[in-house]
Order: C-alpha cells, then sequence, then structure tokens
C-alpha cells in the first residue's frame, strides 16, 4: 500500500522553482518522489513544510538530489535533516 503523498511543482514569487510536498514519504513512494524532483530542472526549492513524516529511503533521495536543492522544512524535520548530515550539504530553512 503506498502512502498519501503529494507532490506539487510551482514557481516561488522570485521565480525559482518549487516542489511542494504534503503528506508522508517512505519507501512505497519515493520513486514518485524521485520522479518528481527529476522532472524539475536547475535549482529547486524542496518545501516539506506540510510534510508529516520522512524516512531514510526519503532522506536518500533528498541526498541524491542534494547538489541543487534546498530545502524548507517543517519543525518536526530539522532536527532529522540536520542529524542525517544533510543540512551540511544543502540550505535547511524552517517553515
Amino acid at each position: 500500500m503506498t502512502t498519501p503523498l503529494t507532490l506539487t511543482p510551482g514557481r516561488a514569487p522570485d521565480g525559482a522553482a518549487v516542489l511542494k510536498v504534503v503528506g508522508e514519504i517512505d519507501m512505497s513512494n519515493t520513486d514518485a518522489f524521485d520522479a518528481a524532483l527529476d522532472g524539475i530542472e536547475g535549482r529547486l526549492v524542496v518545501d516539506l513544510s506540510e510534510c508529516e513524516y520522512l524516512d531514510s529511503a526519503g532522506l536518500s533521495v533528498l541526498f541524491a538530489h542534494a547538489s541543487r536543492i534546498e530545502v524548507v522544512a517543517s519543525p518536526v524535520l530539522v532536527p532529522v535533516l540536520t542529524f542525517s548530515g544533510l543540512a551540511t550539504m544543502v540550505t535547511v530553512r524552517g517553515s
């Protein structure tokens, strides 16, 4: 069974590409998450402010795209991104 996840591409007011993530990212839906990231070229803001859960499979997708992403995270996810080491590779902003 796939965990509910909504991935919505868009643009920030400054024109930056944004991928809005709502729901939970786990091993059941990381293929869709990875494909959504692959589908957006160039620099990208990954908005996880409404992401309620992120497991190691989801983290691995973020690490794979670390060279071109910035992350906006909820207060629940900031410690996960920091402890995993991702925050040393990408900019992580709180929501």
